[in-house]
């Protein structure tokens, strides 16, 4: 067979008209049965409780309401707990958070079933709750051990520094505010079996969480998922919104749709991890990191969830791209009684590059040089320096290249000599520029994680059928992994029809998350259509007589063997005519990863993508308001399969990442009752908040250096950590109103006020 040939499409996202005239289906979408009812969640008032009695006959009685269901209606396993448990789908007994489901009931209406809830009476014994980082670590209450992980002898080289720095930063939760909220319709059939249609990106998992809820056997649950409307890790483990309607389904015998209220939505589910870092560092005249200690602080809420694995990626992540030599790190998992942290873009990555980036941003303003060059002397380097503090070798490094190709595209240089010529001209606006470099590894760091099944069929007419894992929400895996599968069959696009993530078709997969989607499922059914075309072309060359050593190459509907050429058609007619398979299954596990979670060592990652950004901003130091004047990016996303794509991923990620790092704010009272909860209160990036100029560019030497799907790189998470550069042009702009003698004090995300308290505290230093 011909080696695999690498190709770079521009084509529309499969359903990009259906998504802009309002005719993409979602779960809400889904036409109901005339007997279907509606569901609402009833919820704790208090963060931290002794439930001392529920009292349900209000609601019962409320008009339409139909069923009610508690934990005394579960039959099997109360929690939906992916890893651990300690997530209850109902609590009786003690609540933990603000915003905990009680009990659920389903109506004849939505309108019913939302009125009926607030009807219930619940009686407490109030207990007092921990609600940050600081109050978790003084009371010790952690929900695991602290992890410590070394490299070299940081103490040593710490005390041999010629300079130190001691700080703390921190860097705040986020909303993940998808488009489409959480939505489940369960239809029971009959035998106890049932299908979901659910809003999630791990089907498998919703299907095993449900059975067991239900006390059944996987295979009598059903999961569907055609689309979902935004994700980005909030749809990853959360099976709640799915279960109880489901479980509302098996009471009543009827279907059930569950869509939360936007307002309900926030309060009950989970959001990014809020990181605390207290770090002391030690680097020399030229601002090389010698040795660097920290202590890594993470706000879990009240259960593990995915908590381990995002702090462990985090400390996969504390060196972005820097090589540092002696290293301590202490990561401390706190449980606090707010809604439990979950999978955020990023996955914790995100947290432990900020801190570091945070680090060589103070260096440099300790030194007066400008960040860039403190960035450019810690850089990992080609055959030296190029080992991490997890053991793994980079072998595909290309941030030097990037950085100094943007450094030259961008002017950086003129703009960074000007601006500063600015602030001395200025005295209320201020201009500030960053530019910051980005290295992600790609697998899940669960090993077993990193596989991925698909199924292929080819009908009599030459048309194609094809289903996979991956979850398709807005990122157009469902597009690429069409037009690997066109191009591998040679031919068009539009003969690939993709159906809807099914259980029944594709079992046990992985969510999809951690940037691996389509490397996954691409590969797997690439995978399926090589099995498919091997049965094609051993019957061709048997019934024809062709040599079994002549190449093969399918391109524009046809088969060339040779001398000879086939219509795709024809031959799947006459395969078919000749019992010759026209369907398989198809497998991908990725290969050389090997990291040993208790020793911290290993290669966890298959590879690395790289990125860079260059920010302005002007900031009004009156208001604390600010404006991003222009942004220049410079992205690797190896050959790209659709760069059309991938340009609109790595823009949406990096405005996500600059809501989270310069706008969106999550709140607690003291009691632990979140106050930002809905559009009015929590606040995410509109058009006027986008860049003024927004340049993005693919790195066109880009190409991966292992066997991925068609050599690309991944675009989906990477992509948000280039707004670490508006964070630190805002810094910069704060560090010009004391002429740059002084490191300003700044958290993340950068608001308004925060931006004019730090502005403050320079003044008065």
């Amino acid at each position: 067979m011909k080696k695999q040939e690498y190709f770079s499409e521009k084509r529309l996202h499969d359903s990009a008209y259906k998504h802009v005239s309002g005719f993409a289906e979602y779960t809400d979408d889904i036409k109901e049965p005339d007997s279907t009812l509606y569901g609402a969640i009833g919820w704790s008032k208090k963060a931290h409780a002794i439930i001392k009695k529920i009292d349900l006959r209000n609601v019962i009685s409320s008009e339409g309401v139909i069923s009610v269901v508690t934990s005394e209606d579960i039959s099997g396993r109360n929690d939906v707990g992916p890893v651990f448990d300690g997530d209850p789908i109902f609590v009786n007994k003690k609540v933990e958070f603000y915003g905990q489901p009680l009990f659920a009931v389903a109506a004849l209406s939505t309108e019913f079933a939302r009125k009926a809830v607030l009807k219930a009476k619940v009686y407490y014994k109030e207990l007092k709750p921990i609600v940050t980082i600081k109050d978790s670590l003084a009371k010790k209450k952690l929900l695991f051990k602290v992890r410590k992980i070394k490299r070299g002898h940081p103490n040593k080289a710490l005390s041999n520094s010629k300079h130190r720095l001691k700080g703390n930063f921190t860097t705040g939760s986020q909303e993940h505010f998808y488009l489409e909220g959480q939505a489940a319709f369960a239809i029971p059939n009959e035998d106890n079996n049932m299908v979901i249609y659910s809003s999630t990106q791990h089907p498998s998992e919703t299907q095993q969480i449900v059975a067991k809820m239900l006390n059944q056997k996987s295979n009598s649950i059903t999961v569907l998922v055609r689309r979902i409307g935004g994700g980005f890790g909030g749809k990853e483990t959360n099976f709640m919104t799915a279960s109880i309607c489901s479980l509302l389904a098996h009471k009543t015998k009827c279907p059930v749709k569950l869509r939360l209220d936007r307002d309900d939505d926030i309060v009950i589910t989970g959001k990014r991890h809020e990181f605390f870092s207290d770090y002391e560092v030690g680097f020399n005249d030229k601002g090389e990191i010698k040795s660097l200690k920290l202590k890594l602080s993470s706000k879990c809420g009240m259960s593990p969830d995915l908590s381990l694995a995002i702090n462990e990626r985090a400390l996969l992540h504390i060196d972005n791209a820097y090589f540092i030599p002696n290293l301590e790190v202490q990561n401390y998992l706190c449980k606090t009684n707010t809604s439990t942290s979950t999978a955020f873009r990023g996955f914790g990555g995100n947290q432990g590059m900020m801190s570091i980036e945070n680090i060589i941003d103070n260096i440099s303003r300790y030194l007066g040089k400008d960040p860039l060059e403190i960035r450019k002397k810690n850089f990992y380097k080609k055959n030296r320096r190029n080992i991490t503090h997890y053991g793994m070798k980079i072998e595909d490094n290309v941030i030097n290249e990037i950085f100094n190709k943007l450094i030259k595209k961008s002017n950086y240089k003129k703009r960074y000599s000007k601006i500063k010529k600015f602030n001395l001209k200025n005295k209320y606006k201020k201009k500030g520029i960053a530019i910051t470099p980005v290295k992600f590894g790609i697998s899940f760091t669960t090993i077993h994680l990193n596989q991925a099944g698909a199924l292929v069929h080819i009908y009599t007419d030459g048309s194609v059928h094809l289903n996979h894992g991956g979850i398709e929400m807005g990122q157009g895996t469902h597009t690429k992994i069409a037009q690997l599968v066109s191009k591998s069959f040679g031919i068009p696009y539009e003969k690939v029809q993709i159906s809807s993530t099914n259980t029944s078709k594709v079992p046990n997969t992985s969510a999809s998350a951690a940037s691996s989607t389509t490397d996954l499922n691409g590969a797997a059914a690439l995978d399926a259509v090589k099995k498919i075309k091997l049965n094609l072309e051993k019957f061709i060359k048997n019934k024809y007589k062709i040599s079994a050593k002549k190449n093969v190459v399918y391109k524009n509907e046809k088969i060339f063997i040779g001398k000879y050429i086939f219509k795709f058609n024809d031959i799947v007619q006459e395969a078919y005519l000749n019992r010759i398979s026209l369907s398989s299954n198809g497998f991908y596990s990725t290969p050389k990863i090997n990291f040993n979670k208790q020793k911290f060592y290993g290669r966890p990652f298959l590879y690395f993508c790289y990125g860079a950004a260059v920010t302005e901003v002007t900031l009004d130091t009156l208001t604390g308001e600010n404006i991003i004047d222009k942004v220049d990016i410079l992205h690797d996303a190896g050959n790209a399969i659709n760069p059309a794509l991938e340009l609109g991923q790595i823009e949406g990620g990096f405005v996500q990442g600059q809501g989270w790092l310069t706008m969106e704010e999550v709140n607690w009272k003291p009691n632990g009752q979140i106050t930002t909860f809905s559009p009015s209160t929590y606040k995410i990036p509109a058009v006027s908040d986008m860049p003024k100029k927004f340049n993005v560019k693919i790195y066109k030497e880009g190409k991966n250096k292992e066997e991925v799907v068609n050599k690309s790189k991944t675009t989906g998470e990477p992509p948000l950590m280039l707004a670490m550069s508006v964070f630190f042009a805002i810094k910069d702009a704060i560090a010009s109103t004391s002429n740059y003698r002084k490191i300003p004090n700044l958290d993340a995300p950068a608001t308004p006020e925060k931006i004019l308290l730090s502005i403050n505290k320079l003044k008065k230093n």
